[in-house]
């Protein structure tokens, strides 16, 4: 597990303080696939960055699996980081060097003899299906390519945590699909715990078990990835999403309605397994009032499935009433949309 206690993290510039971070307490479970969302400016690099002292805090404790990080001397410090392996946006690759050369590196600098580096190298080229590029230059692989050599790199020590500061937002949305499939591969197969720092919420719906979310240096939502996308509670956390799940009826729908009775409309949310067809076609039946479909989407997180749709409601108030809990008794969230004329 990685705790950070009571961090903070202070620049000085020109003269004044600013506060990069502020009183930051989380929990990062081992084995999970953790991702920090927020804003540019909101702390998420500086605080993976922490992680392995790239930066230090300015107050608090750094305690990765009972150790604390932050007591460590020099020596102890280099022989831990040796568990943490870190790619990045701009892949970081020496230029000069070839594939090999560059998913070698670590293990040079570690003395490891060439025999094991040999036989690691031709292992994490099988695993990042890259054997036909072993003798390429970074000049002649695409980004994906780049970084999946990145990725190889930094798994060349066995490390037991995998640091992602933005590793795909320089990539296409296909091969971001791919490198997000090879991270997940590796959580699973090697049980791996990765930190992922983005500022994509597709990224954390697709691979995460668990999500912090940032803004001005604070962390101001975390939980699961199933309970951020079902229960957001912040703004900023809605708002981000807001680019994956529809949260509101889109404008055109709403100016094409028949009836303009706006406080007619509903949000209707579905966790898990709710069969929200089901659900909305006994409401139909059993209820004497108008039940229109405007608009749904919906979502798939680690195997359960968030869905959302608007419909609005006509008829007598008291059978709305008894059609909306019967709604609620079934497992759905019920809200009026609140949209305005």
């Amino acid at each position: 597990m990685i705790e950070f206690k009571n961090i903070s993290k202070h620049y000085e510039l020109k003269g004044q303080t600013l506060h990069a971070l502020d009183q930051i307490n989380l929990e990062i479970p081992a084995g999970s696939i953790f991702g920090i969302i927020g804003y540019s400016g909101a702390g998420k690099s500086t605080l993976i960055r922490l992680i392995n002292l790239l930066e230090r805090p300015t107050q608090g404790q750094i305690i990765i699996n009972q150790t604390d990080f932050t007591a460590l001397d020099a020596r102890s410090l280099r022989h831990e980081r040796a568990n943490i392996g870190m790619i990045f946006q701009h892949f970081n690759l020496l230029q000069t060097k070839t594939v090999a050369a560059n998913i070698e590196m670590p293990l040079k600098l570690l003395g490891i003899s060439k025999a094991e580096r040999e036989k690691r190298l031709n292992e994490l080229l099988e695993f990042i299906n890259l054997k036909h590029k072993k003798d390429a230059f970074p000049d002649e692989l695409s980004g994906g390519q780049k970084q999946r050599v990145g990725i190889a790199r930094a798994l060349a020590n066995h490390p037991k945590i995998l640091l992602c500061d933005e590793a795909t937002s320089a990539l296409d949305p296909q091969t971001t699909k791919s490198v997000l499939a090879l991270l997940k591969k590796i959580n699973q197969e090697q049980n791996i715990t990765i930190v992922m720092v983005t500022h994509e919420m597709d990224v954390i719906e697709s691979i995460c078990d668990h999500v912090a979310v940032m803004e001005q240096g604070k962390v101001i939502e975390t939980g699961s990835t199933l309970e951020i996308f079902s229960q957001p509670q912040h703004p900023t956390t809605k708002n981000f999403i807001q680019t994956v799940l529809q949260q509101q009826l889109p404008v055109n729908i709403l100016k094409n309605l028949d009836n303009q009775n706006h406080n007619s409309i509903y949000n209707l949310q579905f966790l898990g397994t709710s069969a929200q067809e089901t659900v909305v076609q006994a409401v139909i039946k059993q209820f004497d009032i108008s039940l229109n479909i405007l608009f749904a989407n919906m979502t798939e997180i680690n195997g359960a499935v968030i869905g959302q749709m608007f419909i609005q409601l006509l008829g007598d108030p008291t059978i709305i009433q008894q059609a909306i809990g019967f709604l609620e008794q079934h497992g759905v969230r019920v809200e009026q949309s609140g949209v305005t004329a």
